[in-house]
C-alpha cells in the first residue's frame, strides 16, 4: 500500500471502483477505505434447495437486521422509509437487482420544466458519453434504439429474453399504445470479461452464483488491486483531519480490531452513499466548521432523497415461468415518466416488470403486501401464484425538501462507539399522488395483458436502495456543497463523487448515472490534478 497516495477514496462500491479505475489509468497513487469485506460466494445458495430458506441470512439488505461486522446501525424510526444497503468491496452493487437505467434528459432539467427543485449544473448530453464509457465496464446488456430515449450507441450484451411473462405484458402495451421496452440491466447474457452468462435463477438479490451480475466487486477491483491500488478493507471512518490552511490531509480509521490509524492523502474522494458520505462531514466538525465539514452551506445531509417504491401484482391463468428469469427485469415502461400537470402532480415514475419467485416468495408481504395465504387453502393459493404471476416495481421520483435529511443519532453509537446516522423522512403529497396514479396504471396494464386478478402492495418499508441528494452539487457555495465536478466548495482538496450529490432524484435507478458522473468528475480531477492545492505530507 502507498504511504503517500495521489487520492484516497473512501468507499469500494462504483463509485470509489470507477474512480479508482480512471486514477490508476492515469498513473495516479490511489488508496481506498473500505468498512466491509470481500463478499463471500460461499454463502450464495441460489444453486442450492434452501436457497429461499437462507438467503436472507447473509445477504439482508437492511443493515439493522443483517448485523454484520461491517455495518453501523441506523435510526430510521422516524423515516417512512428504511435505508439498504451493503457494506462490503463492491457496495450496493453486490445485492443490487442491476436494473441499468440512465437518468432521461428531464431529469437535468426540473427547475426549468416544472418549476420546482433544482437544474443540474450539467446535461445529459454532458453525461451520456461517460454514461457509454461505463457501460462498457459494467458490461450491460440491452437493446438500442428505445424510443423514449435520445438516440444512441448500442449497448455491449444483448438484451436477456422477455420469458411469456415479458411478451405477454408487451403485447398488451402494444394493444394500449404504451410504452416497452427490454430493459437495459447490468447483467451479462453471454461471457464478458469476468462475467459469465446468466442462467436466468432470479436471485440477482441474494449473491450472484455464476458472477453474471456487474457488481464491482467482480467487473474492478481484482483488476485495480493487480494493478497496485490499496485497498484496506475492515477499515470503519471516524473523521477526516484538517490542516491549518483548511486542506484535508486524511482519515482516521478504525480497524476491525478497534486500532485506530491515520491514511494521509494529497486528495480525498467521498464514495459513502448519501447517508454515509453526510454522516463522516458531520462527524469532522471542527472548531472551523463546527457544523460539519464543508458544510457552510447547511445542506449537508439535508436533501434526502429514496424513492418511495411501489409494487403491482397479477395473477394470471397462463404459466408465465415466472419464478425464473432476471431479477433484473424484463422490460421496463416509460409511458408515464413525464410530467403532465392535468394528474395532479408533478414528475413521474419507472416501472419495470419482474419475475415473482419460487414458493417462499409467494407467502411474503413482499410483493403481496398484507395479503396472507396460509390456512385451510394455503396450497390451492400458493400454486394461483407461483409461476403464475408477474410483478411491476414502481420507481417513484422524490423531490429534494430540506426537513428530510441525515443527521447523527445523539445516542446510537456503531461498534466503534461512533455515532451513528439518523433519518428524518416523510413521503410529501406530491409524491403520494405520483405513486398513487402510477399503481393504478400498472394495474392497468397488468389487467389488459389478463390478469384475473391484481394485489397492489402498500408502501413497503424496506425499499431505501437508492440514496441521493445529502450533498448537494452546484455552482454557488450559499446553495451547494460541491461544485458541478464534485470539489467541496469549503474545502478544495476534498471531492464527493456519489449519489449524495444529486440536485434531484430522477425516477431512475441510479447506478448508471451514479457510475457516469464518478467517471466525468474523477476524469476531471485527472486533468486539473497539476492545478490542485494539496497539504504537504
Amino acid at each position: 500500500m502507498h504511504q503517500n497516495p495521489d487520492v484516497l477514496i473512501i468507499g469500494a462500491g462504483p463509485t470509489g471502483a470507477v474512480a479508482a479505475k480512471r486514477f490508476v489509468e492515469a498513473g495516479m497513487r490511489v488508496v481506498v477505505l473500505e468498512q466491509g469485506d470481500w463478499p463471500d460466494y460461499s454463502k450464495a445458495r441460489a444453486d442450492h434447495p434452501d436457497f429461499e430458506i437462507t438467503a436472507g441470512r447473509y445477504w439482508s439488505a437492511n443493515p439493522n437486521r443483517r448485523q454484520a461486522a461491517a455495518d453501523y446501525p441506523i435510526d430510521d424510526k422516524d423515516s417512512d422509509i428504511s435505508a439498504v444497503l451493503y457494506n462490503a468491496v463492491g457496495g450496493g452493487t453486490v445485492i443490487y437487482a442491476a436494473h441499468w437505467q440512465r437518468n432521461m434528459p428531464s431529469d437535468f432539467r426540473v427547475r426549468t420544466l416544472d418549476g420546482v427543485a433544482d437544474d443540474w449544473p450539467f446535461a445529459y448530453e454532458d453525461l451520456e458519453p461517460y454514461y457509454e464509457r461505463v457501460e462498457r465496464d459494467f458490461g450491460v446488456s440491452g437493446l438500442a434504439g428505445d424510443t423514449a430515449f435520445p438516440p444512441g450507441k448500442k449497448l455491449p450484451l444483448p438484451p436477456a429474453p422477455l420469458a411469456p411473462m415479458g411478451r405477454r405484458v408487451a403485447k398488451a402495451h402494444n394493444k394500449l399504445g404504451w410504452h416497452w421496452w427490454p430493459a437495459p440491466n447490468a447483467i451479462a447474457t453471454r461471457n464478458y470479461g469476468p462475467l459469465r452468462a446468466c442462467t436466468q435463477r432470479a436471485a440477482c438479490m441474494w449473491g450472484c452464483v455464476e458472477g453474471a451480475k456487474a457488481s464491482v466487486d467482480r467487473t474492478h477491483w481484482p483488476e485495480l488491486v493487480r494493478r497496485g491500488v490499496g485497498l484496506v478493507t475492515g477499515a470503519r471512518v471516524r473523521r477526516l483531519e484538517i490542516n491549518g490552511a483548511g486542506l484535508v490531509t486524511g482519515a482516521v480509521y478504525a480497524d476491525r480490531k478497534g486500532a485506530d490509524h491515520f491514511q494521509k492523502a494529497a486528495v480525498t474522494v467521498l464514495g459513502a452513499n448519501g447517508i454515509g458520505t453526510p454522516r463522516i462531514l458531520l462527524l469532522s466538525a471542527t472548531s472551523k466548521f463546527p457544523k460539519g465539514l464543508a458544510n457552510s452551506s447547511g445542506l449537508v445531509g439535508r436533501r434526502l432523497m429514496m424513492h418511495p417504491f411501489g409494487t403491482v401484482v397479477g395473477l394470471f391463468e397462463e404459466n408465465l415461468a415466472s419464478t425464473h428469469g432476471l431479477w433484473g427485469q424484463h422490460i421496463h415502461c416509460l409511458e408515464f415518466y413525464e410530467t403532465d400537470a392535468s394528474r395532479g402532480f408533478i414528475r413521474g415514475a419507472k416501472w419495470g416488470l419482474q419475475p415473482t419467485g419460487g414458493p417462499l416468495s409467494m407467502t411474503r408481504s413482499y410483493p403481496w403486501g398484507d395479503n396472507p395465504i396460509w390456512g385451510p387453502n394455503f396450497h390451492k393459493d400458493l400454486r394461483k401464484r407461483l409461476g403464475h404471476s408477474a410483478m411491476w416495481g414502481i420507481i417513484a421520483e422524490d423531490l429534494p425538501e430540506a426537513e428530510n435529511r441525515v443527521v447523527l443519532d445523539p445516542h446510537l453509537k456503531d461498534a466503534d462507539g461512533i455515532p451513528a446516522p439518523k433519518l428524518i423522512y416523510r413521503m410529501s403529497e406530491n409524491s403520494g399522488r405520483l405513486l398513487q396514479f402510477h399503481l393504478q396504471r400498472a394495474q392497468e396494464s397488468l389487467q389488459a395483458a389478463g390478469a384475473y386478478a391484481t394485489v397492489i402492495a402498500p408502501l413497503i418499508r424496506e425499499t431505501g436502495w437508492h440514496l441521493l441528494g445529502t450533498a448537494k452539487m452546484g455552482v454557488d457555495p450559499a446553495t451547494s456543497v460541491v461544485d458541478p465536478w464534485g470539489r467541496c466548495h469549503d474545502v478544495p482538496n476534498l471531492f464527493i463523487f456519489d449519489g449524495s450529490i444529486w440536485p434531484t432524484s430522477s425516477g431512475m435507478n441510479p447506478t448508471a448515472t451514479i457510475a457516469a458522473i464518478s467517471l466525468r468528475c474523477a476524469e476531471h480531477l485527472v486533468t486539473e490534478r497539476r492545478n490542485e492545492r494539496v497539504p504537504d505530507l
